[in-house]
């Protein structure tokens, strides 16, 4: 063997153990070009943001209960998103309303055998989690999801019942003002930093 090809080999057999212990990296080549080896990562996106100041343990708790429910509520969050762009795309597909009713119907049972035991050991507090979740996922909120898929009369009815318990199936999901603690908190979690 070469001298080069020595170097090299043990230059990869110090550095991807490195690599490899390190979360914030994706992958990592080696490029050789006129003779000059070059390693090629892919890191994961870091955020900074000031360190969070809480004036009182209630905002330190409401704080750390909203981490919690992002990592739980997230990535279903997403699976929902999957699932509406498929149903999207099938129901697009569909000659006319019949069978486009017949369709929904059926994976409306699909979705609620795939989901259902996970919801229903979620908290209320989760539940309005989820759905802002879903209207950033999707840009919808929930009142147009149900309006969509099921009608206005059943709209206005979870509509309604989300009123008797002092929520909004119609309340936007607000990055920039409102929520901007909980997209802090999705943007730490996606990265791996929380």
């Amino acid at each position: 063997m070469t001298r080069r090809l020595v170097h090299i080999i043990i230059g990869l057999a110090v550095s991807i153990p490195m690599f490899a212990a390190n979360p914030y990296i994706d992958s990592c080549l080696v490029h050789v070009e006129n003779g000059d080896t070059m390693y090629l990562t892919w890191l994961h996106e870091v955020w900074v943001y000031p360190q969070m100041r809480f004036k009182n343990k209630k905002q330190e708790k409401f704080y750390w209960r909203t981490v919690r429910d992002v990592k739980k509520c997230l990535p279903y969050a997403k699976l929902i998103a999957a699932d509406i762009a498929y149903a999207d795309r099938e129901l697009a597909k569909l000659p006319d309303e019949k069978a486009r009713r017949k369709w929904w119907r059926s994976f409306e049972r699909q979705l609620f055998k795939k989901y259902e035991k996970d919801f229903r050991n979620m908290t209320a507090r989760q539940g309005m989690m989820l759905m802002k979740l879903v209207d950033r996922e999707t840009n919808k909120t929930g009142y147009d999801l149900i309006k969509k898929y099921k009608g206005k009369v059943t709209a206005n009815f979870w509509q309604f019942i989300a009123k008797l318990f002092k929520n909004d199936l119609k309340e936007e999901y607000d990055a920039a003002d409102k929520d901007r603690i909980i997209e802090r908190v999705i943007n730490l979690v996606e990265a791996g930093q929380l």
